[in-house]
């Protein structure tokens, strides 16, 4: 029975005899990231019939889309693929969808969904809604409004049906609440080579299973539960049909349509700008160089501290973070003796800069002493300005206060003259000003030391 024919029996008839139960779980794994850490993977669900009863024109739409990805499947193929070259890619380039589905108990579940291009999110899935929403003006690729609509109307049915149907077998599948169903189905290519899809899940944070060729496999240490649940899903020859299609034709041409699309901006050059500082010291004796990296785009970034043409094999490099704008951020350390520190650089190298990379200089103990240097000439210009005004003041006020010393009091001191007090003011602001100033010399000479 042809795919289209068998989704049709479904999509016309719930009765059990013609459609007795296409639901399943479709678990998969976040391929090529490592195993699955915190409970933080990802989850996915698919279901057609039994449970959930879609509407007449949502049963149409269903049908009208497996309908159209058969004729894509002939007419839109892999030379779209062979033939894209992304300059930016030093890593394959993919799109996956991700989904997040947390089970309290069997009357409350949360859902979080969203597709990325590599690591630009182009669609996300209102839960308060139940739609999908796409986040950029590209995220349709060069697909028509037909085909968008239905991989749409797919995609939200698939959704909206997950949790009932997790939660109606989820004692038969041994999901003992609370639990989390993590997923990542998705495609990825090289310029020039076929590309590979996945679909792996997980349970509770581990490896789960794995659609492999055209069936489900239980991951490695998974247990009696995923063998299961996969011998539950292969029962199912139109699912896995579906899936098969989804993977090996309409994912790669989603891949390739974004990237055609999406060219502009996901092959924006921005050129990066760096800085040296020093972190918190490592121990006695031990200084923490620091260069920082930041505002780049495309992400591939290549950072490494030299000693001349050397490459320091201590080198840390942290994790590659975005900023808001959309460009990255990167720090990476060395924890060097503070003798060794004299003569290191940070060397950048992006594909902004058009070969010509960034060179930083280590130099903390010259940076310090043009910073002591300028405080000091700062301090003492404003003494000398201080100084030049108060013996104006005084100049001033001899002046305007003429004053003949009257031998009968030349040993008292007249507290009601305002020269005195003038005087006596500009004495105590001098003197503020000189304390002031050694204050922070010596603030500085014990920085310094």
């Amino acid at each position: 029975m042809l795919l289209q024919d068998a989704l049709g029996v479904c999509l016309t008839d719930y009765s059990q005899a013609k459609c007795p139960c296409l639901q399943s779980q479709f678990l998969s794994r976040n391929l090529g990231r490592g195993s699955w850490s915190g409970g933080r993977g990802y989850g996915y669900t698919y279901n057609l019939c039994n449970h959930l009863h879609p509407s007449p024109s949502m049963r149409a739409s269903l049908l009208s889309s497996f309908h159209n990805l058969s004729a894509a499947h002939s007419s839109l193929s892999a030379p779209l693929l062979l033939g894209f070259h992304h300059p930016a890619a030093e890593e394959p380039l993919s799109y996956h969808f991700i989904q997040i589905s947390s089970f309290a108990n069997h009357s409350w579940a949360y859902t979080q969904a969203s597709g990325w291009l590599g690591e630009v999110e182009t669609e996300a899935w209102d839960s308060v809604s139940g739609t999908i929403r796409f986040l950029k003006p590209w995220s349709h690729g060069n697909f028509s409004k037909e085909e968008v609509k239905n991989l749409e109307a797919l995609l939200e049915l698939y959704l909206h049906s997950f949790t009932t149907e997790v939660q109606v077998f989820a004692s038969q599948f041994q999901f003992e609440y609370p639990f989390e169903l993590q997923v990542l189905f998705g495609c990825q290519m090289r310029a020039g080579k076929p590309s590979e899809s996945f679909l792996n899940g997980a349970y509770q944070g581990s490896d789960f299973l794995s659609f492999q060729g055209n069936s489900w496999k239980p991951s490695p240490g998974a247990g009696s539960r995923a063998q299961n649940v996969c011998r539950v899903l292969n029962h199912y020859r139109v699912i896995k049909e579906i899936v098969q299609r989804l993977l090996s034709d309409t994912c790669p041409r989603l891949l390739a349509s974004l990237l055609d699309a999406g060219k502009s901006e996901l092959e924006q050059q921005v050129k990066p700008e760096a800085w040296v500082s020093k972190g918190p010291s490592p121990g006695p004796g031990r200084l923490l160089l620091v260069c920082h990296v930041s505002g780049f785009h495309p992400k591939p970034v290549w950072v490494m501290w030299m000693r001349g043409e050397q490459e320091q094999p201590g080198t840390q490099r942290g994790d590659v973070l975005p900023n808001a704008d959309g460009t990255w951020y990167l720090r990476v350390t060395l924890d060097v003796t503070s003798g060794e520190a004299a003569g290191l650089t940070c060397r950048v190298k992006h594909s902004s800069l058009g070969g010509h990379d960034i060179i930083i200089h280590w130099d903390g103990n010259s940076i310090l002493l043009i910073l002591i240097c300028l405080t000091v000439i700062v301090i003492l210009v404003m003494l000398v300005v201080v100084d030049l005004r108060f013996k104006k003041q005084s100049s001033n006020q001899n002046i305007l206060y003429p004053h003949v010393p009257n031998p009968a009091f030349s040993t008292r001191t007249n507290t009601r003259d305002p020269r005195s007090s003038g005087h006596l003011l500009c004495l105590a602001q001098d003197l503020w000003i000189k304390s002031k100033f050694l204050k922070n010399w010596k603030t500085l000479v014990v920085l310094y030391t």
